[in-house]
């Protein structure tokens, strides 16, 4: 015979013990969540500034509106008080074309202990060869998200980092050039360097160690975009890429960040990576299920255009990038 007392006191400390569990576990998933920081990006800012780059029309290599909307960009730096460097080089195509090169360089004047680099490219495709119409092939592609998109969301961030002084990092941004001379689909020479080739030349004559890592921005505004992990991103730099993906659940878009892995792309952080040694990982849209492109539908058409940018997009790739700096 059990006595009733001794049972009550046995359940009481069974009860008291599942009690505290559940607060030791609540605990720790609060502690290792990030919160949401307060600062907010303005998506309708960077959107404006992906416009007026379109404004210049195609930034193609050698063109007058290339030359133009690089002018434009690193003023816009200047003004939000970054320190530019124009790095110019005389590339050379894919197809023996001499191309004039500038990579754009901004560089925070913020002490810290840490600096971080985002970057993106800033030409425009000289040829719309993933066209659904062959008569567009050979057609520049305007470029709002492929190229513009990245530049405009690391402007507005240039913007609200200078308004908002909080962050213990200092960031730079790049904005690489030539990225898009690479080999056309309608052409039958094969040559995997001839793309990114500004951050080719970036990387091969960087002896620093500024960085602790590096974020590139690559089509990061198109209606519908879902990021994945990147297959070289998850190669060179996974935890970047975890800490990335957990500052994006915390701004309120893990849904836009895919917790999944995606395919490898060629792209500017290859050479960040290889040649720079700096783990860099790539932001890009994936579209699975899209049968033109799994970049989608405008990518390398002469649809991709400002009717095809989304400020939601612009706005999960901004908020998730000031959650992760002014978490850092």
């Amino acid at each position: 015979m059990i006595n009733v007392n001794e049972e009550m006191k046995k359940w009481l400390m069974v009860f008291m013990g599942a009690l505290c569990f559940c607060a030791c576990s609540t605990t720790k998933k609060q502690t290792s969540e990030q919160a949401a920081v307060s600062i907010l990006f303005n998506a309708d800012s960077a959107y404006v500034f992906c416009a007026a780059q379109c404004n210049f029309g195609p930034r193609t290599m050698n063109s007058e509106a290339h030359e133009k909307c690089g002018q434009w960009i690193a003023e816009k730096f200047q003004q939000y008080g970054y320190q530019v460097e124009l790095q110019k080089a005389d590339l050379k195509g894919y197809d023996g074309t001499l191309l004039k090169s500038t990579n754009i360089i901004a560089k925070s004047n913020k002490q810290a202990n840490a600096r971080l680099m985002i970057c993106a490219h800033w030409d425009s495709r000289p040829w719309a060869d993933n066209d659904p119409d062959s008569a567009n092939w050979h057609k520049p592609v305007m470029a709002a998200n492929d190229g513009a998109s990245g530049v405009a969301v690391m402007l507005e961030l240039a913007r609200l980092l200078q308004q908002n002084d909080s962050a213990r990092v200092a960031v730079d941004f790049i904005c690489f050039d030539a990225e898009d001379w690479g080999v056309p689909q309608w052409s039958n020479e094969v040559d995997g360097d001839s793309w990114a080739l500004g951050s080719q030349y970036w990387a091969s004559n960087y002896k620093g160690k500024d960085y602790q890592y590096g974020i590139l921005l690559d089509m990061v505004g198109g209606q519908g975009a879902k990021f994945y992990h990147e297959g070289f991103s998850m190669q060179y730099a996974r935890t970047i890429v975890e800490k990335v993906w957990q500052a994006a659940s915390a701004a309120g878009y893990g849904s836009i960040f895919v917790n999944k892995d995606g395919g490898g792309v060629t792209d500017d952080h290859l050479p960040v990576n290889e040649k720079a040694n700096i783990p860099c990982i790539d932001i890009i849209n994936h579209y699975p299920d899209c049968q033109q492109s799994s970049f989608g539908p405008t990518w390398h058409t002469i649809n991709d255009d400002m009717q095809h940018i989304d400020k939601n997009t612009l706005q999960a790739v901004g908020q998730t990038l000031v959650q992760l700096i002014y978490s850092e």
